[in-house]
């Protein structure tokens, strides 16, 4: 063999072995376009904290509005609605679509080494925008689908949310009104009940003070609010905010921020209202009198009273856990009668510590036995705990009975307020105003 052809040969083998590593360098850098991988000179930065954060808030905005939807549908149709399970498929599915879209590199170099697979494939950044509008249209369509639902007023109601309170006005006397449909049933245990719904009249002019009365039924922060107006020669008379309960129906806190129960204004004697709590249902129930008002105070919040009760007969509301209850409906009432004497407070949220609040703001007397020895909330939570005073109460009237239900009340209404110092009311506004300031920082 010449040396002329050896060499031939070992050129011809060199070129061959660069077209090769050259076909295989054009390989590679095709393969790493399509998954994504780009060598260390052309690789992204890693992603900065604010970025993850983003992702992060994101995702948890996402999956709260969706809870968020589902509860609201599962309240208004129900578990077993077949409505309720596609809406929980759709947005599980729509949901479960978005997280899939964090592998969407993944399954892009799967599909693009089969060699079946010879179209162009859709980006991972257009299959998110496209999921997350579809996904807020649903949103957007659920939100304006919950806001259109309307509270009514013929529904199948429990027997003590049945009737509604209304009022006239004596056309030569406005101090005398007369109320119809008081509450008046004689409780024999938390379900079973005598009805009796009365026609009562009150002289505003009589007007002598407010108690506030907390009922415990879920822990320490939890209560039911009333309140009690007394009259100087009559008994007094209680209103109460509460859920407009249907035949069969339940009451749940969460189901209190989906539209679920229309609210209602009962109007009722204590011995109904308060005894149904301390003795059929045997909640624990605290009633404390209000110090420091001036008796246009008491009248204008009793005047609030019936003007809600004019509204709810006009046009039925929702009740909501948070922003509508029995006790911050109450504030907003009490607060537009006195203003900044009753400053903003989370207690009002919190309605089981709603005593301590008035502690706090003067509304309590620091000394109510006038022997200059403050009391202490707890001092006041002992003497104002009726439960003990209520035990063993004969709560029954019938046409045969000596004791008619006026007189009944009467006794009970009494029995509850036992060793309770019941304020007067304030002469003036500077006084009240000054004697609040002084108790609220004797209660400090």
């Amino acid at each position: 063999m010449s040396l002329r052809s050896i060499f031939s040969r070992l050129l011809s083998s060199r070129s061959r072995s660069r077209l090769i590593d050259s076909r295989d360098s054009e390989s590679q850098k095709l393969e790493s376009k399509i998954s994504g991988n780009h060598t260390p000179e052309s690789r992204q930065p890693k992603s900065t904290w604010r970025h993850r954060l983003t992702i992060f808030l994101i995702a948890v905005t996402l999956l709260l509005s969706a809870i968020w939807l589902l509860l609201a549908i599962w309240y208004q149709y129900g578990i077993s609605s077949v409505l309720t399970w596609l809406a929980t498929i759709a947005i599980a599915s729509i949901l479960a679509a978005l997280l899939s879209t964090r592998y969407w590199d993944t399954v892009t170099k799967v599909l693009q080494n089969d060699s079946r697979s010879n179209k162009r494939l859709i980006s991972k950044g257009t299959v998110t925008k496209v999921l997350i509008g579809i996904y807020s249209t649903v949103w957007l369509i659920g939100l304006g689908w919950f806001f259109s639902i309307e509270p009514k007023q013929d529904r199948e109601w429990m027997a003590e949310v049945d009737q509604q309170v209304s009022y006239e006005r004596d056309a030569t006397n406005p101090d005398l009104v007369t109320l119809t449909n008081v509450r008046n049933f004689d409780w024999q245990t938390e379900a079973n009940a005598n009805e009796h719904w009365d026609t009562r009249t009150i002289d505003l002019s009589k007007l002598s003070g407010v108690d506030v009365t907390n009922s415990y039924w879920m822990g320490p922060l939890i209560a039911h609010t009333l309140v009690s107006f007394r009259f100087e020669d009559d008994r007094p008379l209680a209103f109460s905010f509460e859920i407009r309960k249907e035949d069969g129906e339940s009451f749940s806190a969460l189901a209190g921020f989906f539209r679920r129960y229309e609210l209602s204004l009962i109007a009722a004697e204590e011995r109904d209202i308060i005894y149904t709590r301390s003795n059929a249902r045997g909640e624990q129930v605290y009633l404390f009198p209000i110090s420091n008002l001036q008796q246009h105070e008491v009248r204008s919040l009793f005047e609030s009273y019936l003007t809600a009760a004019d509204d709810l007969n006009t046009k039925p509301a929702w009740y909501n856990t948070l922003v509508s209850n029995c006790t911050n409906i109450i504030f907003y009432m009490a607060r537009i009668v006195s203003g900044d004497r009753l400053p903003w407070d989370y207690r009002i949220w919190v309605s089981g510590w709603l005593p301590n609040y008035l502690y706090d703001v003067g509304m309590l007397d620091a000394a109510p036995e006038k022997d200059n020895q403050p009391w202490s909330m707890n001092t006041w939570y002992e003497r104002t705990h009726i439960n003990p005073k209520a035990k063993g109460f004969d709560n029954q009237t019938n046409s045969q009975s000596s004791v008619s239900r006026d007189e009944n009340s009467s006794e009970f209404s009494q029995q509850i307020r036992q060793d309770i110092p019941i304020p007067s009311l304030a002469n003036s506004q500077a006084s009240a105003e000054a004697k609040a300031k002084s108790t609220a920082q004797s209660s400090d």
